[in-house]
């Protein structure tokens, strides 16, 4: 997957500045997770972002994050393990146009020795509008036998220490959330 460059700069341009937190009186923010200009080639014939896009731009945002917890592509080449998508929840709340800046943020909902739990929000610059957010669970996944497997406890602690301190924060508005409607009853 690309993502930013281990430097900690975002693809895209300069690293982004912490975002606001979710409730301006709390203690502490989500992880800044990088960002991008949005290239044109990610534009529909609506002239709005490609859905398919939100979900690229957020594997930069997972890229980052695995990266600040020691499980990004350096702990894959080490151990033979890594993180994969278990599930996803994408929602949308405003359109995004080539050459815009997003920025992203990340918070570690819960962590155990299999599984992350993360939220991320996707902003817009200037002004920081919310354009999308994704819910994810992961897996800690053996790459040679293809099972899931626990995360080893000394490469589990910054996790550990992140979802502790992401603790702290505001649920996200929108975490937990499922599609339905409601059933109705034809005749």
């Amino acid at each position: 997957m690309n993502g930013p460059p281990a430097s900690g700069a975002p693809a895209g341009g300069a690293p982004a500045s912490p975002p606001p937190p979710d409730d301006p009186a709390g203690g502490g923010f989500p992880l800044g997770t990088g960002g991008r200009t949005v290239p044109a080639e990610w534009i529909d014939y609506n002239g709005h972002m490609m859905d398919a896009y939100y979900f690229a731009a957020f594997t930069e945002a997972t890229e980052a994050l695995l990266d600040h917890v020691g499980l990004g592509a350096a702990y894959r080449a080490e151990t033979g393990c890594g993180i994969y998508t278990a599930e996803a929840h994408l929602c949308f709340a405003g359109s995004v146009a080539a050459g815009e800046r997003l920025r992203y943020s990340s918070q570690l909902l819960g962590c155990d020795s299999k599984r992350l739990h993360v939220f991320h929000r996707m902003t817009c610059e200037p002004g920081g509008q919310e354009v999308a957010t994704i819910e994810l669970m992961f897996l800690h996944v053996d790459l040679a036998v293809q099972r899931v497997t626990a995360i080893p406890p000394a490469h589990r602690r910054a996790a550990i220490t992140l979802a502790a301190e992401h603790a702290a924060l505001p649920v996200p508005t929108g975490a937990g959330r499922a599609i339905a409607m409601a059933r109705q009853h034809h005749r």
